[in-house]
């Protein structure tokens, strides 16, 4: 159920507004982050894990598509166990903040990594080539399918924790 068709995703939205519930205070009562909410209302259905989106189904009254149930075809009881099992892993992430392979960069004060996958995972493999750390072959902080980028767009976490 980790992708829904647009039209769930903007019946959420239009449920949300005839309420006058503003974004943040329902990502809050859900769960989950406004931005995630944010783009899940514009129609992208993987911004939001099952869970998140069963609650958003019981607090405006919808039904989830039929397509989008779980496999015993019961639409109320999708299963929210594991949202990104059938994910497709690729390369990994060095976790170790002073390899090479993660590159430094700021955004308002804060210092974040982008790892080069390429370059510490070029094979597909275990440890980091560069530094011999065990990858990390999921986004760390909610288990999302990684994707280009330093920070996840799934939980908005960094996928490399920089000390302070």
């Amino acid at each position: 159920m980790t992708n829904l068709d647009r039209e769930f995703c903007i019946s959420v939205r239009n449920a949300r507004r005839e309420r006058g519930i503003s974004q943040s205070m329902l990502a809050k009562e859900v769960g989950c982050k406004q931005s995630a909410l944010s783009m899940f209302e514009a129609g992208d259905g993987t911004k939001l894990n099952d869970e998140t989106v069963l609650k958003l189904a019981e607090y405006f009254g919808l039904e989830i598509p039929r397509e989008n149930a779980s496999a015993a075809g019961d639409a109320a009881a999708p299963n929210i166990s594991r949202p990104f099992a059938n994910t497709a892993i690729e390369r990994g992430f060095c976790p170790n903040p002073n390899c090479p392979t993660n590159k430094r960069y700021t955004v308002e004060d804060r210092i974040f990594a982008r790892p080069a996958r390429e370059e510490c995972d070029p094979a597909g493999g275990k440890f980091c080539a560069i530094c011999g750390e065990v990858l990390e072959k999921r986004c760390p902080n909610c288990g999302a399918p990684l994707h280009e980028g330093g920070v996840c767009s799934f939980c908005g976490e960094p996928y490399v924790a920089i000390p302070v």
